[in-house]
């Protein structure tokens, strides 16, 4: 009987040989490639199964040393020609994410912080003076609350003596910002008290920038029903109509769009401004960073460089980058 496991005992090893577990080590590294390449073509029907592979894409990596590990430990040469495939995927994907351009080395115009620092963060004084000690040009926070509303805006006052809050989401500017209003991304059967995004324009040395803050609704993972992510989606189709209608050329969104740049849910709004091709950054939660759905996009200009900031006392680290006009 063959067993599998031990059948090259009592015979000459055949590093070409391909055995049942042989097969199944190479069918799960062809399978992790193609999920890692054609991961649009995962249905969002049920349970939004393709928006949650997308939102942590990048951790289908550790199936490569899982499987190297695997396919030693078999001495199949068939197992470990198979796990090139997914090695190949994810770093054609994201191996350049995984450098961030020294501090000093990366020409940029303006920085930016954007930070949601929590509806329930316990000390929003010391939250404020922790940003405000990056020295970014604009910062543009989420789920600010009438009670922490007067903190911010007291510790930022001095260093950035422009600012504007609609709702629960603002923006500190070091530049005159003008021409601010409300972006409408409510999702349906939502009451009008909801506002969670705004519209400004910002003078910087190098012309108008339009700056757009945002907070989309968060999504829920349940056994039965998935990843509930119907709302952010529609508030992602709204937030991308505001930015096609944007009529200046340059463009900075900065929000916690609650999704990852992978995730389809998004597509609406990383069409019309994209996010930093280096740098992982990752965000949430902010004792174990397992995804970046804090996010700084740009349109006519270049993030040159995204990494994240110490904690603050929110579920989210802060997100600062560098931008190239």
């Amino acid at each position: 009987m063959d067993t599998g496991a031990g059948e090259s005992v009592g015979r000459r090893w055949d590093p070409f040989a391909c055995g049942r577990w042989d097969l199944v080590l190479a069918v799960g590294a062809v399978l992790v490639g193609c999920l890692l390449v054609f991961h649009g073509a995962v249905p969002n029907g049920f349970g939004r199964l393709g928006s949650l592979l997308e939102t942590f894409l990048p951790w289908l990596g550790l199936a490569v040393p899982a499987l190297t590990l695997l396919a030693l430990w078999r001495r199949s040469v068939v197992a470990l020609f198979a796990v090139l495939l997914p090695a190949a995927a994810w770093a054609g994907q994201f191996a350049q994410l995984l450098y961030v351009p020294p501090a000093s080395g990366s020409a940029y115009d303006i920085t930016v912080v954007q930070h949601n620092v929590s509806d329930e963060n316990p000390d929003p004084a010391a939250a404020a003076r922790a940003l405000r000690a990056a020295d970014a040009d604009v910062i543009a926070l989420e789920e600010l609350t009438s009670a922490a509303l007067p903190l911010y805006e007291g510790v930022l006052a001095a260093q950035y003596p422009h600012h504007a809050v609609i709702g629960t989401v603002g923006v500190w500017s070091k530049h005159p910002l003008r021409e601010v209003r409300p972006v409408d991304i409510r999702p349906s059967g939502v009451g009008a008290g909801w506002n969670r995004g705004l519209r400004a324009t910002a003078t910087t040395p190098e012309g108008e920038v339009a700056l757009y803050v945002a907070h989309l609704p968060s999504i829920r993972l349940s056994p039965t029903q998935g990843l509930a992510s119907a709302r952010r989606d529609e508030s992602a189709r709204l937030l991308g109509a505001a930015l096609a209608a944007e009529r200046l050329d340059r463009v900075i969104v900065l929000g916690d769009l609650n999704g990852t740049v992978d995730d389809r849910g998004l597509a609406p709004v990383v069409s019309q401004a994209g996010p930093a091709d280096s740098g992982f950054a990752l965000s949430w939660p902010a004792g174990m960073p397992l995804a970046r759905i804090d996010q700084v996009l740009a349109r006519a200009a270049t993030v040159t460089r995204v990494w994240t900031l110490a904690s603050t006392g929110s579920d989210h680290l802060p997100v600062a980058a560098r931008i190239a006009f």
